[in-house]
């Protein structure tokens, strides 16, 4: 099956793609939190593990203990009985279950879990830890989760994560194609920077099934996606070796153990009563809509929201969006008389003020728009990564023009990207 290719660049395209199913990797870039337990999931499908083009990877940090590969490990196991709302009772699996199926498929060696989570944990499952099968040690990634059953139909190929087109990315290969089950997969080898500013190499798997199943796996060829020297040529497993791993049954068994959740709306009343937007779509979104040439880290998203942290080479600047749908005409007074109502009846608002949460020095630069089928949708950018803390950099990595033509995106509004 030929590679997915839509119009959009490259680097565009697959942030998304990592970024769609929220928050089953958490990534030394990200450093996300649990907002909102599951519905505050957010968009790593992975760069909650990172590659190419300025995604972000899974965080290796944490402690463990070392695991001798395969020598007789026991297969991964359910561990308890956990019960999803008024359904029966369900097998459960631990963090240390995923990283025993994990460290069974792997080739001989040995295993250093760094972090793990099961079924039963606010996000989605994950084992993180560094493989060394003697030719040095690697960091290696598998995140696990699902689509949201409120996503529509699964359509896998449109879904995963694609190559690129001919003269974008910049990989050494890719390759998508379908599995007999339906399922897609894509397999590639490419660089932790895209600029390969150093030599660490970042390979991976990404599949999804019909069922919504997504399972996200990614190598290194040194003991952590950032900050430690390249320990090997090459990350240790083939192409082959990842689309076999990605595509083990027993990944099927444990997303379909993780607990269902209920998607919330938006609350009756004066702001509407449509439902918002998932944490997966408004950060794709976002993904397509940020100006090209910035080094991105995922940050949080949850349902209506979603946030960033982008750099232009000047230090990281945080970008959040927010979207709400049924607000009242006015939004409590926000559009009065110096605020801008386009031809079609969009009104727009702009502010540059200090930030919200005390940071000394932060500046909080935002475009707040209002449709007239009452869709608000607010894009503001700060001059730190983190709003609580002092100012990094004398402006946003974003203009307020910037700003404006992500806000006003036809995209918002699109059942497309």
């Amino acid at each position: 099956m030929p590679a997915h290719q839509p119009d959009d660049p490259f680097e565009d395209r697959l942030s998304a793609a990592l970024h769609r199913t929220g928050g089953a990797f958490d990534s030394p870039r990200t450093e996300l939190t649990a907002a909102g337990a599951r519905r505050g999931r957010r968009m790593q499908v992975q760069r909650r593990a990172a590659i190419v083009g300025s995604v972000a990877a899974l965080a290796l940090v944490g402690v463990g203990g070392s695991l001798l590969l395969p020598g007789g490990t026991p297969d991964a196991s359910p561990s308890s009985l956990a019960a999803s709302g008024s359904k029966a009772a369900t097998k459960a699996y631990s963090g240390d279950d995923v990283v025993r199926a994990l460290v069974k498929l792997l080739p001989k060696g040995s295993f250093t879990k760094t972090e793990a989570r099961g079924t039963d944990e606010e996000l989605p499952p994950l084992a993180v830890g560094v493989f060394d099968d003697g030719k040095g040690p690697a960091a290696i990634s598998l995140g696990l989760d699902r689509i949201p059953a409120d996503a529509g139909e699964i359509d896998p190929a449109a879904q995963v994560m694609p190559c690129p087109d001919d003269g974008q990315g910049d990989l050494d290969s890719c390759e998508s194609g379908l599995l007999p089950d339906g399922s897609a997969v894509t397999v590639y080898q490419g660089y932790e920077y895209p600029d390969r500013r150093e030599d660490t190499k970042s390979w991976g798997a990404d599949l999804i099934t019909p069922a919504g199943q997504h399972v996200s796996l990614i190598e290194w060829n040194a003991p952590a996606q950032k900050g430690e020297p390249v320990s090997r040529p090459e990350p240790p497993l083939t192409t082959v070796q990842l689309k076999k791993l990605a595509a083990a049954d027993v990944w099927r068994r444990i997303i379909d153990a993780i607990p269902e959740e209920e998607r919330p709306t938006a609350s009756p009343g004066g702001h509407g009563g449509g439902a918002l937007m998932p944490d997966y779509v408004v950060m794709r979104k976002l993904t397509l809509l940020l100006p090209k040439g910035l080094d991105r880290r995922v940050g949080v998203s949850q349902d209506g929201y979603g946030s960033f942290v982008v750099d232009d080479g000047k230090g990281g600047s945080l970008v959040q969006v927010n979207v709400q749908p049924g607000m009242s005409a006015d939004a409590g007074g926000l559009f009065g008389s110096g605020a801008e109502t386009l031809p079609d009846g969009t009104r727009v608002a702009t502010r540059q003020e200090p930030g919200e949460k005390g940071g000394a020095g932060v500046v909080m630069w935002t475009v707040d728009t209002l449709r007239k089928d009452g869709l608000r949708v607010v894009v503001s950018a700060f001059n730190t990564d983190d709003q609580s803390k002092a100012a990094t950099r004398a402006k946003p990595a974003l203009t307020m023009a910037q700003l404006r033509d992500i806000a006003l995106s036809p995209r918002w509004t699109s059942k497309e990207d």
